[in-house]
């Protein structure tokens, strides 16, 4: 039995539904359950566990992921990323189970050359990468077996992202401009998942720190204008919308975003021995899916 913790979002929507479609026994959970409260959500786990009989590993997919927003409400933010994943390390402990915790590229400060390895020093930028690298710390001080997933560039069927705000653009307005001076790996939500419900099959993974995104080294910029090629080749895209590129500095957020976060994934390569897949077919992948729904 596997708990999915934030079982609601768009990576543990995309989650549940793979493990239904595998027949692996599952629950999930989401607001009603407040990871920042500790006493409860190992009432919960407790009483969960006894009901179901044994709970054999644990995905946090739970996370505040507003990353602008942060940067005025990093209290908030870390109430969940940071005490929460680590009252999430503590839940699993406690049931004697394996945890897996998904993080992000945002720990690093992007101004490295070269992919970034596990092993890579941390240094966030801003609030939200501070709330998601002390909530990797609470994991590792509260449970030794854990697998933490940093991703990056996160995009799914079941909530906002960028491919989705792309197409709606792309079909509104004569052009848009993107930023083509970041540079990193679109991920889809089928790829993360694909990776954890391997992991959850108890496949003699290592526990440890651990990246994983489609493969591929682009700017935000690119990544536009496959979406508006494939887009277009669906049927998603119509008229004669075009992508032009502007520099960050045309594009003020409030967050300051990493200029390089391209992840080197060789080590979840290897553990598993499987090829992660090429952003691009992923694109096509979900572009697939949301043509026909």
């Amino acid at each position: 039995m596997v708990w999915v913790v934030g079982s609601r979002g768009m990576l543990g929507k995309e989650l549940c539904e793979r493990f239904s479609a595998e027949g692996t026994a599952f629950f999930g959970t989401g607001s009603g359950v407040d990871i920042a409260d500790r006493d409860s959500l190992l009432d919960f786990a407790k009483k969960k566990a006894a009901e179901t009989g044994k709970i054999d590993f644990v995905v946090n997919c739970a996370a505040y992921t507003a990353v602008d927003s942060a940067e005025d409400d990093e209290e908030g933010a870390a109430r969940v990323n940071s005490q929460g994943a680590g009252n999430v390390a503590l839940a699993a402990r406690t049931l004697g189970c394996p945890l897996v915790h998904v993080s992000t590229d945002y720990v690093f400060d992007g101004n490295a050359r070269a992919p970034y390895t596990e092993d890579s020093p941390i240094s966030p930028l801003g609030a939200y990468g501070r709330t998601k690298a002390e909530g990797e710390r609470a994991v590792a001080r509260e449970t030794d077996s854990f697998y933490i997933l940093r991703t990056a560039w996160l995009y799914g069927i079941h909530g906002k992202n960028f491919v989705t705000t792309m197409l709606r653009l792309m079909n509104e307005r004569e052009s848009v401009k993107v930023v083509s001076d970041q540079r990193g790996s679109p991920t889809s939500c089928m790829t993360l998942a694909r990776v954890i419900a391997e992991i959850a099959r108890g496949k003699g993974v290592p526990f440890g720190v651990y990246h994983v995104t489609d493969l591929g080294d682009i700017s935000w910029f690119d990544f536009a204008g496959e979406i508006l090629r494939q887009g277009r080749k669906r049927g998603l895209v119509g008229g004669g919308c075009a992508v032009l590129p502007c520099a960050t500095a045309d594009y003020p957020t409030k967050a300051r975003r990493p200029a390089y976060s391209v992840l080197d994934k060789s080590k979840i390569q290897s553990a598993l021995n499987i090829s992660l897949p090429d952003w691009k077919d992923s694109l096509g992948e979900f572009l697939d899916r949301l043509a026909e729904k």
